[in-house]
């Protein structure tokens, strides 16, 4: 068995209290980082030259889970909301919806039970981005959906039964989409379709063992997947083959997405869900990580909105 690369991180970049930190995004234009606190409906954003003084933080009045920005515009990203895909004013930070994904067929209630969590553009300009249970449903259900918006606004049901959609991304040669249902402890691998969009012969590309269960994950240049593990304190690194080539440990458990930021990767978390169980977790708990580890990510694609 080949050699596990180790790291470990023992002090925050940013010492902050996130709910549920999530969606790092690189902003390769600004230098800056932005992600987003879901249960505190907060966005933050780190100008990266300047450092963590420079943090700012906007209230954003619902649950933002999942950003990306849109080819050929630099005022505005198009996010993942409370009700739908929306459009996001960079200066005001005002949303508007642009898709709303709830039907009559859904049944009543489902606006107000649901959120949407993590997504991914892919090759093609589309938005693939899952929906779960809002934090106020006390025991989660699988009425979660996998939805792709394309270009033109139409929205397709990708995939449904989905309890905690999570971490996705596409293979460095663009065959292959990654798609994460956390409680079932899988990465699954879809043959992917770059010209019509769609997936197919689902198998389990990578299972997580033991504490915790698969978050957020970004994908390098080699096409290894970073994972965060949620209630695990680490991210592991696995190559395209599915083995485990390298593991980061993390001075909290419940850690949720990387992103990389040049060479650079940048880890969110959220606050400890069990603090008497886990006192050595609470105190960065919430709070964004950095750590170099010697390469760089896949080039983000960004929707193109037509």
């Amino acid at each position: 068995m080949a050699d596990v690369q180790r790291w470990k991180v023992t002090e925050p970049y940013i010492e902050m209290k996130c709910g549920l930190g999530e969606a790092p995004f690189y902003e390769t234009n600004t230098h800056c980082l932005r992600f987003v606190d879901i249960v505190k409906e907060k966005l933050h954003i780190v100008d990266l030259n300047k450092g963590p003084s420079s943090l700012k933080t906007y209230d954003m009045g619902t649950p933002v889970s999942t950003t990306a920005d849109i080819q050929g515009v630099d005022d505005e990203i198009v996010v993942g909301a409370k009700q739908g895909y929306a459009i996001m004013n960079r200066e005001t930070k005002k949303l508007e919806y642009i898709k709303k994904v709830w039907e009559e067929r859904d049944g009543p209630g489902k606006e107000e039970r649901m959120r949407f969590n993590d997504g991914v553009v892919d090759h093609e300009g589309r938005y693939w981005a899952g929906t779960m249970n809002d934090p106020k449903v006390k025991d989660p259900t699988d009425e979660g959906v996998l939805f792709r918006l394309d270009p033109d606004l139409s929205l397709h049901r990708m995939i449904e039964k989905v309890t905690i959609p999570n971490g996705m991304g596409f293979s460095v040669d663009g065959k292959k989409m990654y798609f994460t249902d956390s409680p079932l402890g899988n990465i699954s691998q879809f043959k992917y379709d770059r010209q019509t969009g769609e997936i197919s012969e689902r198998e389990i590309f990578y299972h997580v063992e033991g504490d915790g269960v698969p978050d957020g994950l970004a994908i390098d240049s080699t096409g290894c997947l970073w994972i965060a593990v949620c209630g695990g304190a680490k991210v592991l690194k696995v190559s395209p083959e599915g083995k485990l080539v390298g593991e980061i440990s993390l001075p909290t458990r419940m850690i949720t997405c990387p992103a990389f930021a040049g060479e650079e990767l940048f880890i969110t978390s959220a606050e400890e869900e069990e603090p008497e169980k886990y006192p050595d977790s609470v105190k960065y708990g919430g709070s964004l990580f950095r750590l170099h580890v010697g390469v760089g990510p896949l080039p983000r694609h960004k929707f193109r909105k037509q």
